[in-house]
């Protein structure tokens, strides 16, 4: 079966929906970091707005890269997951508030919203695709505290193909709504292609053919289509060429909806009318620290760079973090960076034993092999926390990104130069 793309793994009730996908994404990868890293990932888990901030960048390396991923679009999708989703479980048993039909409800603004059961949601979809079989269905309805979501598996003759759908709301105009339909960057995310595309009715599309394993081990392919409305409304919608996304055997080389059809299926009116039932997401009361700007931490890491190093493709599409690949003339090293102010009452979890500056600065280093590269990729990072609360971590490898074979020796930033750079006063007028 489908995991539903709103599934919540993190065992938590859901508030941002793209918080929590972003959460479980990151406890799924958890299992691969050592023991001090995940406890970095668990400490911030309590602490309100700041717990996505502490998701994305606290553990170092290859979960921060993971996350941003997700701010393009790629997290956005199904999870895997084994006895740890329980959430998928619990909207597969029978619930005596679900109907065979539609009911009458109020939105979270009071006014007269239609209610829709798990049936409604399975018999929504099957109808809109095109002839064939189905089994497997599983779904939720809109009375559920997650968003509804259904999930079949459809066979067309030429082979079973797992297709799920979830919708729910985001803010028009918002951060969410942005990343929802936002490219992944292929540093991070391979896939086949890629387009964001405005409809006629101001809609943003984005339709992605990737693959259900960033390594390839497999050859599951996942293509999905995130749909957002100018009044916020969210479709997103997902296909294999196997009966299940993970786990299961290749039944047909591609998925069984064309882009085409793919897209008419997220461009239904259906969804739409199923996506006004829910609550559209609140700006926060209090915005909290102020985010560094991805695009001034490109220019402040550039020019902090030693003479002679070329810099090769960049990235700053996303606040507090950036990334650069770098040639010296020896090779492609990809460093990437975090800087996120606000993170002082983190000390313990963060540098606990780390070395004590003059000025009250804690240091730590690591060097040790990459976390999702090829054999001989090595990740070497050095992790800063000011007085003031500003978190600077930069770290180097030696390939052209986490998820390629080692391009050199070592990376083309010596261990004293990351120090330099993430010690540089320069960081403070960004934090």
């Amino acid at each position: 079966m489908p995991v539903d793309p709103y599934d919540d793994r993190s065992g938590v009730p859901v508030g941002d929906p793209f918080e929590d996908r972003l959460s479980a994404a990151l406890q799924q990868t958890g299992s691969t970091f050592d023991t001090d890293r995940a406890a970095l990932a668990a400490g911030g888990a309590a602490r309100g707005r700041r717990r996505q901030l502490l998701r994305r960048t606290a553990v170092v390396g290859g979960a921060a890269a993971v996350a941003l991923v997700g701010v393009g679009g790629a997290l956005l999708g199904p999870w895997g997951g084994g006895p740890a989703a329980e959430p998928a479980a619990v909207a597969s048993q029978p619930r005596p508030a679900e109907s065979k039909s539609t009911s009458t409800s109020r939105s979270a603004s009071g006014s007269p919203s239609a209610a829709f059961s798990r049936d409604d949601m399975i018999r929504t979809l099957e109808k809109l695709l095109p002839g064939g079989t189905f089994s497997g269905q599983d779904g939720r309805g809109t009375d559920s505290p997650y968003p509804p979501s259904a999930q079949v598996v459809f066979d067309d003759g030429k082979g079973a193909s797992a297709i799920s759908v979830g919708v729910d709301r985001v803010r028009p105009g918002g951060q969410q709504a942005r990343q929802a339909t936002q490219c992944p960057d292929k540093v991070f995310t391979p896939f086949d292609a890629c387009t964001t595309t405005h409809l006629a009715d101001d809609s943003v599309l984005m339709v992605l053919k990737g693959y259900e394993y960033p390594d390839k081990r497999e050859d599951t392919k996942m293509w999905s289509a995130d749909l957002i409305t100018p009044s916020g409304q969210h479709v997103s919608v997902q296909e294999w060429n196997a009966a299940a996304e993970k786990g299961s055997p290749v039944t047909r080389p591609e998925p069984a909806l064309s882009v085409a059809r793919l897209t008419e299926l997220a461009a239904a009116k259906e969804w739409r009318e199923i996506a006004d039932t829910q609550p559209v997401p609140q700006e926060p009361a209090d915005p909290g620290t102020p985010e560094a700007d991805g695009k001034a931490i490109v220019r402040t890491l550039t020019g902090l760079l030693p003479k002679g190093m070329k810099v090769v493709t960049k990235s700053a599409d996303n606040t507090e973090f950036a990334y650069l690949v770098l040639d010296d003339g020896k090779g492609r090293s990809y460093v990437q960076i975090n800087v996120q102010p606000g993170m002082s009452d983190l000390a313990g979890e963060l540098f606990g034993g780390a070395e004590t500056l003059s000025d009250g600065t804690l240091v730590t280093s690591r060097q040790g092999p990459g976390e999702k590269g090829g054999s001989g990729v090595v990740m070497w990072t050095v992790d800063t926390l000011r007085t003031d609360g500003l978190r600077v971590v930069i770290s180097g490898f030696n390939s052209a990104s986490q998820r390629t074979a080692a391009t050199r020796a070592t990376p083309a930033l010596t261990m004293k130069q990351l120090r330099n750079i993430a010690l540089s006063p320069k960081w403070r007028k960004l934090g």
